[in-house]
């Protein structure tokens, strides 16, 4: 099963229409903090900056305001939303549930495991890639990419439309969590390794273990300094 979960701002820009466009380069903005939380975004403005109509300016509004990183003001833009430690619970909560999921399905699966795990080494390479090249916003991306290969193997298509929805969200909090506190990340790609091998196995019991103390040491504590 060939599964690609691409972020926005990764998809070729030649398939993409101008509003998404538009979107995809704020969203990265946003995620990196060159966008800053509280910032005003005006849909002129946007326009302006990608020598486009005002109309797939509009439309990028509401697309970054689908994927959580904004709220629309009536009759003056949107504001960059800020990332708070309820909303870092609650999509925690939510992927590691959709990660349990998954794994328990595949668990009497040997194939689907084989594949998974030759994803899950791949998203690994990415992010040893990346942080080589002190790229943080790609290593956060191949974060999101790991998750969502897990994911998006439970074959649940309601499930596989959020992830991309939510992808974003997740990319940020990743994103934050590494920026604010970059001893984490060798802990990261330690425990994205065991987590790897334990799909592999599907071990449904180790992996629910295992994710929780991912979370519990990655993001949880990330609150005393986001």
């Amino acid at each position: 099963m060939d599964m690609q979960p691409l972020l926005p701002w990764e998809q070729p820009d030649a398939r993409q229409p101008a509003s998404l466009r538009i979107a995809a380069a704020a969203a990265r903005a946003i995620v990196t903090r060159a966008y800053e939380p509280g910032r005003l975004l005006i849909e002129a403005e946007l326009a302006a900056a990608a020598g486009v109509s005002r109309t797939p300016a509009r439309e990028a509004m509401l697309l970054l305001d689908s994927w959580g990183l904004v709220r629309l003001v009536p009759k003056k833009g949107a504001i960059v939303t800020a990332v708070t430690p309820e909303e870092r619970r609650d999509l925690l909560e939510l992927r590691m549930l959709f990660e349990i999921t998954a794994v328990e399905r595949m668990s009497r699966a040997a194939d689907d495991l084989a594949a998974l795990a030759d994803a899950l080494n791949g998203c690994i390479a990415r992010q040893r890639t990346a942080l080589a090249a002190q790229d943080l916003l790609a290593f956060a991306s191949a974060d999101y990419a790991f998750h969502a290969q897990i994911i998006l193997r439970s074959g649940n298509a309601v499930i596989g439309a959020l992830l991309a929805t939510l992808g974003p969200r997740f990319t940020r909090l990743t994103h934050l969590a590494v920026t604010d506190a970059p001893s984490r990340v060798p802990r990261f790609l330690q425990e994205h390794e065991q987590l790897a091998a334990c799909a592999q196995r599907g071990d449904g019991p180790q992996f629910a273990a295992l994710i929780r103390q991912h979370i519990g040491y990655g993001h949880a504590a990330a609150d005393a300094t986001a």
